[in-house]
């Protein structure tokens, strides 16, 4: 599987290398601006996951599948010690995968505003929307967005949805997203993650304070998987904590990444 990646900070490798993972629908460009920050520090490699970006598209989209194909892309580019990973949502469930298959070969984790409970589908509006709308007949992409708004979707996941339309080389519009696999195969996403013994490196988990994807009620579950984790709330961030309070959440990565455990 041919990940797309992007890769800045090559210079500062010796102090770890940072993969930084998106979340559904997205792209490794969302997380572009507060991956340079980090770049400064250390050597970053931002990912377009599977069937997203401009990655490989496949049939299958599950956790296991991104998890191995995060471990094969680390085995590509011989990325040593210490490594880091931090995934957002849908890529917070792949890392936690992929810690979970392959604890032996990764320092730490950053976890964005998901947990690793199960989760009832609830894209079903967008992806009902995405669908409706014809790229063969588009002759702009206002017209895209103005579906959007009519299925009554906010403005800022039109913006967020708009960033994977794109023209062909024909003149035609075209999704990034593989859309027909992820509508196909969204209740994998939303998953538990399967694991058979507790994860030992140290977590940080980051929950948005008005966001809900992670309760109270889960730093149980938390714990038991991820014993040596911690669970830090940036009051004031919806789910995307890294657009709307990025010096919050570069502080509290970097404050965790410095600890000596």
């Amino acid at each position: 599987m041919h990940l797309n990646f992007k890769e800045i900070g090559k210079e500062n490798a010796a102090n770890g290398t940072l993969l930084i993972i998106h979340g559904l629908f997205g792209m490794l460009d969302n997380l572009m601006t507060i991956g340079r920050r980090f770049a400064e520090t250390y050597q970053v490699y931002l990912l377009d996951l599977r069937n997203h970006g401009r990655s490989e598209w496949d049939s299958e989209h599950s956790y296991e599948e991104m998890a191995s194909d995060l471990h094969q892309f680390i085995k590509k580019q011989q990325l040593g010690k210490p490594l880091y990973l931090l995934g957002h949502s849908m890529g917070g469930k792949a890392v936690m995968q992929f810690a979970a298959n392959y604890p032996d070969t990764f320092d730490k984790l950053i976890v964005i505003d998901i947990a690793p409970k199960a989760y009832p589908v609830h894209h079903g509006a967008i992806l009902d929307t995405l669908n409706s709308i014809d790229l063969e007949q588009m002759t702009n992409r206002n017209e895209a967005e103005q579906t959007m708004a009519n299925n009554g979707l906010d403005i800022g996941t039109r913006q967020f949805l708009l960033k994977n339309l794109y023209r062909t080389d024909d003149g035609k519009f075209a999704w990034r997203m593989n859309l027909e696999v992820l509508t196909a195969k969204i209740d994998k996403i939303g998953e538990a993650l399967l694991y058979r013994k507790a994860i030992k490196q140290p977590t940080l988990f980051v929950k948005g304070g008005k966001s809900q994807y992670i309760h109270h009620s889960d730093q149980e579950e938390i714990k038991t998987i991820f014993p040596h984790s911690q669970l830090v709330t940036i009051a004031g961030a919806g789910h995307w904590v890294h657009a709307e309070k990025p010096d919050e959440l570069y502080e509290q990565v970097m404050n965790f990444l410095s600890q000596v455990r």
